[in-house]
């Protein structure tokens, strides 16, 4: 019992920096932009997505120990090969990417 465990322990050790690495970057046509790149420079790489939504707000405390709200968008693009691509931007910067398959 305790071997089945480890092997299942490793296995999902091992497959972590793979999910890590596959939503780092997102590739439009044959530019690539990365997390932390600025809304400007996906738009001017990828074009105007098929929709923009504004989530709201997070709190976060900036160096200096002060509380700031920054805004959360997530942008759709697709569908691409049955795909839809969902990139969260916080603050203007590239913070998540992730995929579905649609419908």
């Amino acid at each position: 019992m305790k071997v089945r465990h480890r092997t299942a322990l490793l296995v999902l050790v091992a497959c972590l920096p793979l999910a890590a690495q596959a939503s780092s970057t997102y590739r439009c046509g044959s530019a690539l932009v990365s997390k932390g790149d600025h809304s400007g420079v996906v738009l001017t790489k990828c074009g105007e997505p098929a929709s923009r939504d504004f989530l709201g707000y997070r709190e976060v405390i900036d160096r200096y120990g002060l509380r700031n709200e920054v805004p959360i968008e997530e942008w759709v693009y697709g569908p691409r090969n049955g795909m839809y691509h969902f990139l969260r931007f916080e603050a203007g910067r590239l913070e998540g990417i992730s995929s579905r398959r649609g419908n």
